[in-house]
């Protein structure tokens, strides 16, 4: 009888979650439920699933109680609404109809054209119009009418009875009480963007639109039978149980070739060749456990995963000769590595395929594929066109009201002040807002609108390839980055059987392949940047992470991975990727990555479990520091298979559903323990320890494709440091800020020079030794520029003259003073004010209009002026504005003291324990909370020499002594020295006063 219900997901309307709906249907013995929720389908599937899964399980319950089992039919479509008036809605007959309504909502949403007043011929939909006391309807035969019991009044010699089968029952759903009423009104008021009292009655719905039992409203409709009649008729017409899966079956493209049989084949045959690229001949260790894994993709029906995949890195390293790097638990795969999916090798690192895959997973694996940042998008063109329309999209994500934004949300619909809204949504105000009966007001709405959806976007890189259409799961939206996207998010997408393939990316990879390019190019040297094997044994490269200064390297180079790689003077490959590991903020903060450390520096004094424990840990010194630790340690100290080991390690990180059957596996692994000679003792330690390590794990895979990264970009920039620094800074830097990297390429003997229109591109570009910063980094000049003066001067040669300049570049006043300032016309011989001078009398104060070709070339006349003087830190000051540094200026040159510290970040470890006074250049700072719920900081500053060091700064004194943004700051505090790191403990802190802008005092 409830042919349109509406659920959280029809956003900013709905209020009810499928959970809810179903629980209240229950309670009032509800048999039949339609979920229509507002153009969009997100939650049909979902919904189906819930209720097919609660009647079995509560029907078993019945029959063995010996009573009648309730059932609960779920039916889906889609409610269709245009600029808030509603249209029409459609009811799904069968999975066919599901695919209209999603293909029919999804075409309009991809083209944006907007919902027609009627809709097109359906097959397999009905079709319900709103009844409207004044409009006479032409109906096809999947076509109703749905009229509400306080309408019935209207049918008065109304045409409609002249078309008795036509009508059905109309009791829309949308909120369960007064309450969620009342949280109806605010989203709309949120949605509407407008205040609570100004809501139209029309764009709200009807306060009685809640689920009451079947006989009530059947009661209502008691004089009109045929009502009753048509509509459960139309009920009985729809069956969407084929939705129902107890055992989820993949929905992934079932084949790359013509068939199963030749996937296999395929996929063997493509391992066999990469087997003997990556091991040589005769390699029988790799080529049994490649045959392994074989066995176990195949028994999975895996094989057009792993093809589809390789398609996409042979399609990006062919063609476009494009970097990759394969990463997560798919480097554990053998196979993955033969096909250079990912550059890590299992057998050397002892990685374990159980962890990407195993007979006894149900949740599908994915494959983590990072490019560049501007060469992602043409792979994921060539993935769109591959595959067919309606076989391929974006996976969606589902955000949810936020805590600070729904308080800034509700004050706004309640027509507070800004101010007034500000002080709610400050943490610091909370003990005093509490007090406040409008804050209490807007906490109670809070309260209830926290976690409801908000808004569907577009996942990071998730990307779905479907054998049958996947409009018959979901309709698809067009976001602005332009490609089909599923209207629900992974999590649904796993439990409806998508595996999905994530096209992601970083800057690091930008940084490789620029370096690479440029290296050809300045060098003229070709680069092998997959011979990590050469790398990792390097004594150079190992020196300098030894050293801990590996800046503008991916992953090294931030502040508390430089700590730790100088506190375990890191100086080979395997350290790294346990270093990769523990410097997550869960292994950080258990107290697991000192541990760690502590015994890295001492392995003769750790004290193992016992033998198993030590023979599977010795290579972490006896702590679990991977996820494939706690498989190891199930499987060789309790004796489980490695595919129940993996589905504990995963159980135990909270990813596991089922408690009982959790409940299981743990029994198993105390039954296992002990067959294997164990005491009790023994083996509850052994299960404290991965119980309480499970949760903070970091898969080894994941963090050994970082650390391959990590030396390729460390080898970058040992061996080619000019290179390698102008490509970090193209590629819009890492870390830190973009003068840092500046710096470091100054510290590896180039010329760095300003931008000049007779030298540089839009990018930095370097010749030799010298390198010209390119005009993107200029603050104001417009992207027309950037583009056109470099372009204009490679066609037509260098520019000879201001005038010639401005000419060839019709550039504008404005535009052309900003160039001058930063010295990007000193090719004139002209200092800036003479030029800035020459500007303004070619130019004028009002720009003129230089559309024409001159047919001969007028010079303008010239004028003798004064002498006119411009000062370093006039110059410096226009950089600092311009650039957002002085490249030709030491930030310590602006300070008006010239003390420099009593000493520099090299004599540290001279002064462990001492208190000693420094001063130094701000780079940045990160605010941690304590387990006292307060806060401390960490500063990183660079002396006067360019040497970098660490602050700490604790609660007591930093509120006294804050940071205040970039600058030179004098330092005073003790040096302290952790595990052969120093750092200053700050007890007084202030920024130092500088020279001003001598412009500005004019």
């Amino acid at each position: 009888m409830f042919l349109n219900v509406h659920s959280s997901y029809s956003l900013k309307y709905g209020v009810m979650n499928i959970e809810a709906i179903i629980a209240q249907a229950r309670s009032l013995n509800i048999h039949q439920l339609v979920l229509t929720d507002i153009n969009n389908s997100t939650g049909a599937i979902e919904f189906i699933r819930e209720c097919m899964n609660q009647s079995i399980f509560k029907a078993a319950d019945e029959v063995q109680k010996g009573n009648i089992p309730y059932q609960l039919k779920p039916l889906a479509g889609i409610e269709f609404r245009k600029d808030n008036r509603l249209l029409y809605f459609g009811i799904a007959k069968n999975k066919e109809g599901m695919r209209e309504l999603n293909e029919f909502l999804s075409h309009h949403n991809i083209y944006n054209i907007p919902l027609p007043d009627k809709v097109p011929k359906f097959e397999n939909v009905f079709i319900i119009y709103p009844f409207e006391k004044e409009c006479t309807y032409v109906l096809a035969e999947n076509e109703f009418v749905g009229i509400r019991y306080s309408q019935l009044n209207f049918l008065y010699k109304h045409q409609m009875l002249n078309q008795k089968n036509k009508l059905v029952v109309w009791h829309p759903v949308t909120v369960a009480d007064k309450v969620t009423y009342r949280l109806h009104e605010y989203m709309r008021a949120i949605d509407l963007n407008t205040l609570l009292t100004k809501v139209p009655e029309e764009f709200k719905c009807l306060k009685g639109e809640t689920l009451i039992s079947e006989d009530e409203l059947k009661r209502h409709f008691e004089n009109y039978p045929f009502i009753i009649e048509n509509t459960q008729k139309l009920i009985d017409s729809c069956n969407l149980s084929v939705y129902f899966e107890p055992k989820i079956q993949s929905k992934n493209k079932f084949y790359y070739t013509r068939g199963e049989e030749s996937d296999v084949l395929l996929l063997r045959k493509l391992a066999l060749k990469g087997l003997e690229y990556r091991y040589g001949k005769d390699n029988a260790t790799a080529l049994e456990r490649l045959e392994k894994e074989l066995r176990i993709i195949a028994f999975k029906k895996y094989s057009a995963y792993f093809l589809i995949t390789f398609d996409i890195v042979r399609y990006a390293m062919g063609k476009r000769k494009f970097y990759h790097v394969g990463r997560g638990s798919g480097a554990n795969s053998i196979v993955a590595y033969c096909l250079r999916i990912t550059d890590v090798d299992p057998i050397d690192l002892d990685l374990y395929f159980e962890r990407f895959l195993h007979e006894k997973r149900t949740s599908p694996p994915d494959f983590d594929i990072d490019f560049a940042w501007d060469e992602r998008e043409v792979i994921q063109q060539y993935i769109f066109k591959k595959y067919p329309k309606w076989h391929v999209a974006f996976l969606g994500t589902m955000s949810t009201f936020k805590d600070r934004a729904i308080i800034r949300e509700i004050g706004k619909v309640l027509g507070l002040a800004k101010d007034e809204i500000d002080s709610f949504s400050d943490p610091t105000r909370e003990w005093i807002n509490l007090k406040n009966p409008v804050y209490q007001k807007i906490r109670l709405v809070h309260n209830v609108m926290s976690k409801m959806p908000n808004q569907r976007s577009i996942h990071a890189g998730g990307i779905l390839i479907s054998e049958e259409p996947i409009t018959y799961y979901t309709a698809l939206d067009m976001p602005p980055k332009g490609y089909p996207t599923v209207q629900w998010d992974m999590y649904e997408a796993e439990l409806i059987g998508y595996e999905k393939f994530d096209i992601l990316s970083q800057r690091g990879i930008g940084h490789i392949r620029e370096a690479v390019r440029l290296i050809e190019e300045n060098k003229g040297q070709k680069i092998d940047i997959h011979d990590f094997k050469t790398f990792k044994e390097d004594s150079k490269l190992n020196q300098i992470l030894k050293e801990g200064q590996p800046i503008g390297c991916f992953y090294i180079e931030s502040p508390a991975m430089r700590q730790l790689l100088k506190k375990l003077k890191c100086e080979n490959y395997l350290t790294l990727v346990a270093a990769s590991s523990i410097i997550r903020p869960g292994v950080a903060s258990s107290g697991m990555m000192k541990a760690f450390i502590e015994r890295y520096h001492a392995p003769d004094k750790v004290e193992y479990l016992c033998e198993e424990m030590k023979e599977q840990l010795k290579e972490t010194f006896g702590v679990m520091v991977y996820q494939e630790d706690v498989i190891k340690v199930c499987h060789y100290f309790a004796g489980l298979d490695l595919a129940d080991s993996d589905v504990l390690r995963k159980a135990m990180s909270g990813k596991y559903r089922s408690k009982l059957a959790f409940d299981e596996l743990v029994n198993k692994f105390f039954v296992s323990a002990r067959a294997q000679g164990h005491s009790e003792e023994l083996i509850k330690e052994v299960w404290r320890q991965i119980s309480s390590f499970a949760g903070y794990s970091f898969s080894k895979a994941h963090s050994a494709s970082f650390a391959v990264e990590s030396y390729q970009s460390l080898f970058l920039k040992t061996y080619y440091p000019k290179e390698f620094m102008v490509a970090v800074l193209n590629n819009y830097g890492g870390f830190y800020t973009r003068w840092v990297y500046v710096h470091e390429l100054q510290k590896t003997g180039a010329k760095v020079h300003l931008p000049c229109v007779n030298h540089s591109d839009a990018v930095v570009n370097i010749n030799g030794d010298h390198a010209y910063m390119g005009f993107i980094g200029v603050q104001g000049l417009e992207n027309k520029f950037i583009e056109l003066i470099p372009a204009e001067r490679r066609r037509n040669g260098l520019y000879l003259s201001l005038e010639q300049f401005v000419k060839r570049t019709q550039i504008t006043l404005e535009q052309a003073i900003l160039l001058i300032r930063l010295g990007a016309l000193r090719f004139t011989g002209k200092d800036k004010k003479t030029l800035l001078w020459d500007i303004y009398t070619y130019l004028g104060h009002k720009q003129k209009k230089l559309n024409h070709a001159e047919l001969f070339n007028i010079q303008q006349k010239t004028y003798s002026l004064p002498s006119l003087e411009n000062s370093k830190i006039e110059d410096a000051y226009a950089e600092l504005e311009l650039l957002g540094y002085p490249l030709n200026f030491n930030m310590f040159d602006f300070l008006k003291t010239n003390y420099r510290g009593d000493i520099m970040a090299a004599d540290l470890p001279k002064y462990v324990g001492k208190t000693i006074k420094m001063v130094g250049n701000y780079m940045c700072e990160k605010t941690v909370h304590t387990i006292k719920n307060t806060k401390m900081w960490f500063g990183t500053f660079l002396d006067t020499n360019g040497d970098f060091f660490d602050t700490i700064h604790f609660p007591n004194s930093t509120p006294m002594y804050p940071f205040k943004g970039k600058g030179c700051y004098l330092i005073l505090g003790k040096v302290v020295e952790d595990f052969g790191f120093q750092s200053i403990e700050v007890l007084k802190f202030a920024k130092l006063d500088i020279h001003m802008n001598p412009v500005a005092l004019d």
